[in-house]
């Protein structure tokens, strides 16, 4: 990959976690669009010494461009353009221009009536005209300008950027057209990211299968492979110059071949969309008991859900079961809440209540206490329940605390409605 990238998040709310950065994944994206690959993202306080430290770091890391993000305002903490002067060499002048500019943004905003004159004010506009000599200003969409500075021996070319998001990322599309940063494009790859998904997939079956790829897939070592195992399925997420995509498409015959049946998305689809395509206009509806509403949750996390999904039920208790259900209480009794028996009963209950054409119920043991020799922590039955065919039940056994059991339920809730679907279907 021909062009390297760092990204350097500013502010100390950010850095002891009192706002999420969300502008280091945005821009690493964008980059990546543009055949930019990122090596770093790195987050610091408010502090000149260690923001200089980041842009050291990522110099001697021989990128092609840093983009910093935060800093810019008016208050006596907000020091990025001076650090990244100071660090690059270069005088700081103030642009008249920006400044009245800055100052209209601000007229507008507070009324005719405001004095953008007055000391504080025009003295905060002046520190946010001030640009490095021989840099470019990016105008603001807020009142902080961005600022390119280009390249020079041993400083590489430099995108500096407000850190509210809205202002970053409307800001974007004027900061990579400044000369300096299209020159630095110019010389990037076009690349890809392709990313796979399975269900059922041990990151250390994965990982032996891509040793061998390692000796059998011609030019393995162009792709840059990352995997992260996340909710109970397995992505792997590949990224690569265009011109190696036989290389791509050599691994991806090769894990095809071996663990086949347990991929289920080759193009970034996750389980909830093939949960809707497999619906194919049908309704579905949930029965829940240790997942506690989640798999409801879950169906309704995206938009146009109301078109498939027509309600659900958590019963945590034996009478809600019986109650809302329809549950037989000596099912209950003769089985134990966590049974096939009674995952059946719920995921028929939820069927009929809702009058819908699928249902799915669960119900387990998610901890931390209450399991048995028989039934541990982390046992859990299903049951799946669609018109016309006899009811699916299912029991899984799932590590980990009542959170992990949880996640690693309602995602395979939604596989298990997959699979029965699909199977319908054939």
């Amino acid at each position: 990959m021909s062009v390297r990238a760092g990204i350097v998040v500013t502010g100390t709310e950010v850095l002891t976690g009192r706002i999420a950065d969300q502008n280091g994944p945005w821009v690493s994206e964008e980059l990546l669009a543009l055949g930019v690959d990122v090596a770093h993202i790195t987050i610091c306080g408010d502090r000149p010494a260690d923001l200089t430290a980041q842009l050291r770091f990522l110099a001697d890391q021989d990128v092609d461009l840093i983009v910093t993000s935060g800093g810019l305002g008016p208050t006596a903490d907000d020091l990025t353009v001076a650090t990244v002067a100071a660090f690059c060499g270069r005088e700081l002048l103030l642009d008249p221009g920006l400044e009245e500019h800055i100052a209209a943004i601000i007229q507008r905003w507070r009324g005719v009536a405001f004095d953008v004159d007055s000391g504080p004010t025009r003295a905060g506009i002046r520190k946010q005209a001030l640009v490095p000599v021989g840099a470019a200003a990016v105008p603001p969409t807020g009142t902080a300008p961005g600022v390119v500075i280009p390249a020079s021996a041993g400083v590489p070319t430099i995108v500096i950027l407000p850190g509210p998001p809205s202002e970053l990322q409307a800001m974007w599309p004027t900061a990579i057209a400044t000369a300096a940063v299209a020159d630095v494009l110019s010389r990037a790859d076009e690349l890809r990211q392709e990313t796979i998904r399975a269900y059922g997939l041990l990151e250390a079956e994965l990982a032996e299968t891509l040793r061998t790829a390692e000796t059998s897939v011609p030019a393995f070592d162009r792709l840059e492979i990352t995997t992260c195992l996340r909710r109970g399925e397995l992505d792997m997420v590949t990224r690569f110059a265009v011109a190696d995509a036989p290389a791509y498409d050599a691994l991806r015959e090769l894990l095809t071949e071996h663990h086949g049946r347990q991929i289920f998305s080759f193009d970034e689809s996750t389980i909830d969309d093939h949960l809707v395509a497999a619906l194919g206009g049908r309704f579905i509806a949930t029965a829940e008991s240790c997942t506690g509403g989640l798999v409801a949750a879950r169906l309704t996390d995206r938009p146009g859900s109301s078109a498939y999904v027509a309600g659900g039920v958590v019963s945590y208790s034996n009478d809600a079961k019986t109650d809302l259900l329809g549950v037989p209480a000596t099912l209950i009794e003769t089985h134990g809440a966590v049974s096939v028996e009674v995952a059946a009963a719920m995921a028929e209950g939820a069927l009929e209540r809702f009058g819908t054409d699928v249902a799915v119920s669960t119900t387990g043991v998610a901890g931390p206490g209450g399991g048995t020799e028989a039934k541990p922590v982390g046992t859990v039955c299903f049951g799946i329940a669609i018109s016309g065919r006899p009811t699916v039940t299912v029991t899984r056994k799932f590590p980990g605390d009542r959170e992990r059991v949880r996640s690693l339920t309602t995602t395979a809730a939604l596989h298990l409605v997959v699979r029965e679907l699909n199977a319908d279907a054939g």
